[in-house]
Order: C-alpha cells, then sequence, then structure tokens
C-alpha cells in the first residue's frame, strides 16, 4: 500500500510541474500603440524573454491613439504613446509613466542640399507659407510635406513643438513611422518627421537651429524638438504578475542600456 501511494503522490507532483510549467509558458504581456517606439519596445521585450524563460511579450503597432484607447478598455496590458497623456486620458482612467525620450527628427531626401533649418522654416514648410526649396537655400524643387495621420503621437509632438496644430497641409499622411521615412526618401521634394529611434538611412536628417538629433542633445534639451515615450496603465485595474514584472523591468536602470541601444533616451539612470 505504501508502494502504490508513493506512485501515486509522484504521479500528482508531476502532473503539477506540467501544469505549472504551462502555466509559465502561458504567460503573455500585450503591448499596444505607437509605432515609433518599435524599435525600443522590441528591443526590451527580446532582451526581457530571453532572460526569462516562459514570458512572451507581444506588440501590436496601432499607432499612439490606439493604444492608448486598448489600455482604457483593458485590452492590453500596457498602451504604447510617443505623446504625453492628455488631462481627460488620465481623468479617465490612465496613468502614465516616462521610460524614455525620443527626438523627432526633421528629415528631407538624400538628395536635398538643405542640412539647416529653423523652427520657424520647419513650421512655414509644412503650413504652405514656404511652397519652394530655393525659399530655404535649397534646389528649385517644390515643398512636399509628409506627416503622419491623426491621433498620432509623433504628430501631435511634432505639432505642438513647431506651433503647427490643424495648420499643416500635408500631401500625405501615413500610418506608420516606416511609411513616412519611405515616402520621403522616394520624393526629391519631400519633408517629413520621425522617431531619433526609428530606421534613418535612406533619408537625410537635417540639423534643427545648428543642433543634432542625438542621445546627448535630447537629454540636455539642446535639441528642441522631443518628446516622451510612455507606458499607459489602467489606474484601477492592477497589472498581470507577468505584466508588472515587464513594467518593472522596463523602468528600472538595468533597461537604459538596452534603451539607449534602440536610439531613445532613457530616464531611469
Amino acid at each position: 500500500m505504501k508502494k502504490i501511494f508513493t506512485i501515486m503522490l509522484v504521479a500528482v507532483l508531476a502532473m503539477t510541474a506540467v501544469f505549472a510549467s504551462g502555466a509559465e509558458e502561458s504567460a503573455t504581456v500585450s503591448t499596444d500603440g505607437s509605432t515609433s517606439m518599435e524599435k525600443v519596445i522590441l528591443s526590451l521585450a527580446e532582451q526581457y524573454m530571453a532572460d526569462n524563460q516562459g514570458v512572451n511579450v507581444t506588440y501590436n503597432p496601432t499607432g499612439s491613439g490606439t493604444g492608448i484607447t486598448a489600455a482604457l478598455e483593458g485590452r492590453c496590458d500596457i498602451g504604447l504613446s510617443s505623446r504625453a497623456l492628455s488631462d481627460d486620458e488620465i481623468a479617465n482612467g490612465l496613468t502614465q509613466t516616462i521610460i524614455a525620450l525620443d527626438g523627432i527628427a526633421i528629415i528631407v531626401n538624400a538628395d536635398n542640399p538643405v542640412s539647416d533649418l529653423s523652427i520657424d522654416q520647419i513650421a512655414k514648410l509644412y503650413t504652405g507659407e514656404i511652397t519652394n526649396w530655393s525659399e530655404v537655400g535649397g534646389a528649385d524643387v517644390p515643398v512636399v510635406p509628409v506627416g503622419r495621420e491623426a491621433g498620432s503621437g509623433t504628430r501631435d509632438g511634432f505639432e505642438s513643438i513647431t506651433g503647427t496644430e490643424d495648420v499643416c497641409k500635408y500631401s500625405q499622411e501615413l500610418t506608420s513611422t516606416g511609411a513616412v521615412i519611405t515616402a520621403v526618401s522616394q520624393n526629391p521634394g519631400a519633408i517629413g518627421y520621425a522617431s531619433l529611434a526609428s530606421n534613418l538611412e535612406s533619408v537625410k536628417t537635417v540639423t534643427v537651429e545648428g543642433v543634432a538629433p542625438s542621445e546627448a542633445t535630447v537629454k540636455s534639451g539642446e535639441y528642441k524638438i522631443q518628446r516622451p515615450f510612455v507606458f499607459a496603465t489602467s489606474s484601477s485595474t492592477p497589472l498581470s504578475e507577468a505584466a508588472q514584472a515587464f513594467y518593472d523591468y522596463c523602468v528600472s536602470a538595468d533597461a537604459a542600456s538596452i534603451i539607449a541601444g534602440a536610439g531613445a533616451v532613457p530616464v531611469a539612470e
């Protein structure tokens, strides 16, 4: 009888281990939102999953506005926003945590000879007051302003800093940072804006009032066109154990080198 009991106990422990293992493997952390944060969130997720076997961190690149809504409605653990949350969004039940700062690079076609612009010139290029590149020292080529769609955190950040809210005359309004970069790379007259954390090899990044966007100039505040990278979470519903652990990692000093490696400026040191 004792032998049978021992065999049964071993079987129960083995089944418990299997179920525990299955539960671990099914631990998922869902993130949703900003396409500008793609490189940062994927780099963080990759390192975290390598260090924590059995946890799956997912990313849905829908844009800041959609990510904020998803967090508010409980459709994801962490909403990703490349702009600060509004007072209304916070009042409606969200908490914002800034995990990094990001410069918004002003990009032009690689063949454009213009290398520096003032914030005032950038604003006028987007509002239609300047319609030809020759007016700012470039070639005799029409200006083609390219930007993001309404609700984009990058667009909100760019327009608020340049004072162009609701007055930009976009030739194209695109749904991702990558699409903006591609459009600018293919059009000699195009100007666009994109996260400094993006791959900008196919375009030319201009300096703004003599300052190039970089980790150092964003952190010091010298580069003026910058915005926060934000985690949006529910104020009333606690994160799951797995989501809380990932969140804690992302805001810790341990993640700073990963964030910096992805092109953004970490706020934790």
